[in-house]
């Protein structure tokens, strides 16, 4: 399952490191990745395919959730057949 990973918040060491190691541990694979810091807010969004055999979307969320609180920063996971459904007429 494609997804779209969010990360915002004021920069810090280790958040691409620590988001990056949830992904990692819950199965996922990291297709793309942006990332942009703009004076002190660190902004990234990552294309991720999740393997549902080894931790399905709603387990992933939560780890993302629980990383983001212990960072700082607000994590947001989201399917990919979301943006794809807005844009079809």
């Amino acid at each position: 399952m494609k997804c779209v990973v969010s990360v915002l918040g004021k920069d810090r060491s280790g958040i691409v490191a620590a988001v990056s190691n949830v992904l990692a541990q819950c199965g996922a694979n990291i297709d793309d990745i942006s990332q942009t810091i703009l004076d002190d807010i660190f902004s990234m969004t990552m294309l991720v395919t999740l393997d549902i055999e080894v931790a399905d979307f709603n387990t992933v969320q939560e780890r993302l959730e629980t990383a983001g609180k212990d960072l700082g920063v607000q994590v947001i996971i989201q399917r990919e057949d979301v943006f794809q459904f807005m844009y079809k007429i």
